[in-house]
């Protein structure tokens, strides 16, 4: 496939603005139908392989974003007035700049189908994504968006803030004192996370630092009904594995939503507008995990943004993004920092399990006690966590530690890495041969 069937090359849509949105969307129009020319895929011979002119209109779209980023954001959010979340500013996008992303219909049709037989339309929602949060004036403005509390937990807020607790679903909040206990409840599946728990999560958190009468949170997993686990507590399996290989696991509603929404609330905490807190934008609040079981992928991923973790003398840490074939979250971004490259490589790259009781263990937790001691070491360490003198050192240590605008930039490249892994060859692979021992293990 050649730029003359397409018909546009990268110096069409970096002109004008007016100009260039109607050549990417004519361009576009036309790579579409090439593609609807042929079998679906996943069904396709070697012959009818849609890589050209996928890679001919995605190098367009790059051109276009790289040409004229923040003017397409700032149409989007009526001049950074208004602030859209991931899928909103998506959707939005996929409206308003035909071509550009892919629209609400081609994601419905592709959420029905295997992870091995989707055309790849979240590649382009990479792109988009990369270079808006790339982007110095807009990225910031979309972090912002994304620190603001949810709809949700702003309707359940009064009504916890009554009760003091709230389950829902996968997760359940309740407040002890002045520590809000978060319970990851996912018993059938060891809290292996997707879109819902991740949905969960955000609102949970977002209760816990609006509630006034909350100064400490604490994560920890719930009781299995999992029958090699039943009646254990388990912190976390990370993603859900099943859901990913069946396709659901989403890269703006799971994989972005996850980084950008409540991991990076229970670091910076909920941006607010309140003129009463002109001194701060966020309200923030100190954290501690409780592992116990073990905490695989994302569970490791989630122990790097806590200010003190205790975990059980029998358990144990796995990060295993490589065999899985995709970028373990910000985890990249930060392991490093704790616990530099050797082991940070040992962890990602070469899959290393770390027991609880090895040395190595203190770059992932604070404290290690007896499974029986758990609930003592808990109390303790939210006591300990409580006072406005620790919030504003938490505060400092975090500028110091991970600038805001360091997060940006990484999560610029994760939002494109992350998207191309999930489509890479490799990662099918290892979807087609899951796939196929779940057919042989039913049959």
């Amino acid at each position: 496939m050649t730029a003359a069937v397409i018909g546009s090359g990268p110096q069409a849509v970096r002109g004008v603005f007016a100009d260039a949105r109607a050549a990417l969307a004519a361009a576009a129009a036309r790579a579409a139908a090439t593609l609807a020319a042929l079998p679906e895929a996943g069904r396709r011979s070697p012959e009818e392989s849609a890589a050209a002119v996928k890679n001919e209109i995605r190098a367009l779209r790059c051109a276009f974003l790289d040409a004229h980023v923040d003017a397409v954001y700032a149409e989007l959010t009526d001049g950074r007035t208004r602030h859209l979340r991931l899928a909103e500013l998506a959707g939005s996008a996929a409206i308003r700049f035909p071509g550009l992303v892919p629209t609400a219909a081609e994601l419905a049709a592709e959420r029905g189908r295997s992870q091995a037989a989707k055309e790849g339309h979240e590649i382009d929602q990479g792109i988009f994504f990369n270079r808006v949060l790339g982007s110095r004036a807009s990225g910031p403005h979309l972090l912002d968006a994304m620190l603001r509390p949810t709809a949700r937990a702003l309707e359940a807020g009064p009504e916890f803030a009554r009760t003091g607790t709230v389950d829902l679903g996968s997760v359940r909040v309740e407040r002890r004192g002045a520590a809000a206990h978060v319970t990851m409840c996912r018993d059938d599946c060891l809290n292996a996370e997707d879109g819902r728990q991740v949905d969960d999560m955000e609102t949970a958190v977002d209760l816990v630092l609006l509630d006034p009468a909350t100064e400490v949170g604490l994560v920890r997993g719930g009781v299995m009904s999992h029958p090699k686990y039943a009646g254990r507590r388990i912190f976390s399996a990370g993603i859900n594995l099943k859901a990913l290989h069946a396709g659901d696991i989403s890269l703006v509603d799971f994989l972005l939503r996850r980084e950008l929404g409540y991991i990076h609330k229970l670091l910076r905490g909920v941006l607010v507008e309140d003129p009463a807190r002109w001194h701060s934008r966020t309200l923030e609040k100190p954290w501690v995990a409780a592992v116990d079981g073990f905490a695989i992928g994302g569970g490791v991923q989630l122990l790097l943004v806590f200010d003190h973790v205790i975990a059980a003398s029998d358990a144990f840490f796995s990060l295993p993004a490589a065999q899985e074939g995709i970028v373990p979250g910000a985890a990249n971004l930060r392991l490093g920092r704790v616990a530099g490259s050797r082991f940070s490589r040992s962890l990602v790259l070469g899959g290393r399990t770390v027991r609880a009781t090895e040395p190595d263990a203190r770059y992932l937790v604070d404290e290690v006690v007896d499974a029986p001691e758990m609930d003592d070491a808990i109390e303790r360490g939210l006591e300990s966590y409580r006072g406005p003198t620790v919030v504003a050192n938490r505060h400092m240590l975090i500028a110091a530690e991970e600038p805001i605008d360091a997060f940006r930039r990484y999560m610029a490249e994760f939002a494109l890495a992350q998207a191309l892994r999930m489509y890479d060859d490799d990662v099918l692979e290892k979807v087609r041969r899951f796939s196929t021992r779940r057919a042989t293990a039913v049959a």
